[in-house]
């Protein structure tokens, strides 16, 4: 089942302080054809836990805490992309937890390289929010547990743009406004994102299924190609803080640490357009050849726990999906529209979907767009 606004809705307002969202009691049941011939014990242990995850991405205070709770080491290993996890799985790389991107999960699916979820290792799974337990790029949840969540918008050099700006799309589509920057935009190169964003900008939903409505977005962007440095979706955040762009467009989670990083974190800001725009999740999931599965699912279930969930959303800043954490996260992170958008704004954003045989007029389309 696709995850619907409404779900987004609820869980963005459970996070900003309203009672709507009910509490989930029992873990999500498996279909007998995906169980594991292994069953492990809530908390049991099987050896190391050899964890892939992206640098920077753990509060290393946790994994010391893991290791001293169930006396096992923890051997990180660590990637600068989804594709670099893929290739390396099917290398035959082995690894106890990985933690790949939504759309990562749905292809490792697919290639088979995951393991069923076992459940019954897993009590804390009911501290997740509802719509995490059905997303759209695992159904049912029977492969991935989420980790952290967030936004795909804009940031921008605030001296380049100047007072009195609109957080709209605008501000990376509008010719009028883009002539007067210092230098161009960055957008990401990547059909679902860019056309999703001038799709929103227009007011439509960024999993149209309208080829007109297509057409219209491909459009903007042409009309705003002239003042694009560059499509990117690698090191966008990298040209921002270093004044090749003013105003780029990519992942919450990347461009907010390019500004930490900088010498003048003050410069910049990141934002939601006032249209809505684009969440990503990133999930843990653990690899069918894992040395270590019972070591894995317990690990996992160590970050599910409420106070854990916490201090890793309050130690890397970025939306937890853990419903239950929300008692021990920062008050000031709460209160961060950025990474906990406002209830009006939790109805205009949306993930991406699988639209099928359209997907074709969104690769046709965006190269139209670029040329």
């Amino acid at each position: 089942m696709a995850v619907t606004l409404t779900a987004m809705a609820l869980l963005l307002i459970s996070c900003g302080g309203g009672d709507e969202l009910t509490s989930v009691t029992g873990a999500v049941e498996l279909p007998a054809s995906v169980e594991e011939i292994t069953q492990c014990e809530p908390g049991e242990i099987d050896g190391e836990l050899n964890l892939y995850i992206w640098a920077g991405y753990i509060d290393p205070g946790l994994v010391t805490a893991f290791e001293e709770e169930y006396g096992v080491d923890v051997v990180e290993d660590f990637y600068v992309s989804n594709e670099a996890l893929l290739a390396k799985l099917r290398s035959g790389a082995i690894y106890d937890v990985i933690v790949p991107s939504d759309y990562m999960v749905k292809a490792m699916i697919e290639e088979d390289l995951l393991a069923a979820l076992q459940t019954g290792a897993l009590p804390n799974i009911a501290n997740l929010a509802p719509m995490f337990l059905d997303p759209a790029y695992d159904p049912a949840g029977v492969h991935s547990v989420a980790y952290q969540w967030g936004t795909v918008g804009l940031a921008l050099n605030v001296n380049d743009v100047g007072e009195g700006y609109e957080a709209s799309w605008a501000l990376l589509f509008d010719p009028a406004l883009i002539a007067e920057y210092p230098s161009g935009v960055s957008l990401l190169d990547d059909s679902r994102q860019t056309l999703g964003a001038a799709l929103k900008y227009l007011g439509y939903s960024l999993n149209s299924t309208s080829e007109a409505e297509l057409e219209e977005a491909a459009g903007v962007i042409a009309n705003a190609n002239e003042y694009v440095t560059s499509y990117d979706k690698d090191f966008y955040e990298r040209s921002l803080v270093a004044d090749e762009v003013t105003v780029a467009h990519g992942s919450s989670k990347k461009l907010n640490r390019s500004f930490d990083d900088s010498d003048r974190p003050a410069s910049f800001k990141s934002l939601l357009p006032e249209e809505g725009a684009a969440v990503w999740i990133d999930a843990m999931a653990v690899p069918k050849n894992a040395d270590h599965p019972c070591t894995a699912f317990t690990f996992i279930d160590f970050i599910l726990d409420a106070e854990n969930g916490a201090t890793l959303t309050n130690w890397s800043f970025y939306a937890s999906p853990n419903q239950a954490s929300k008692p021990f996260i920062d008050p000031e992170i709460l209160e961060d529209e950025t990474i906990y958008p406002s209830e009006e704004l939790s109805d205009r954003l949306e993930m991406i979907e699988d639209t099928g045989d359209f997907e074709i007029n969104y690769t046709d389309y965006f190269a139209i767009a670029k040329s």
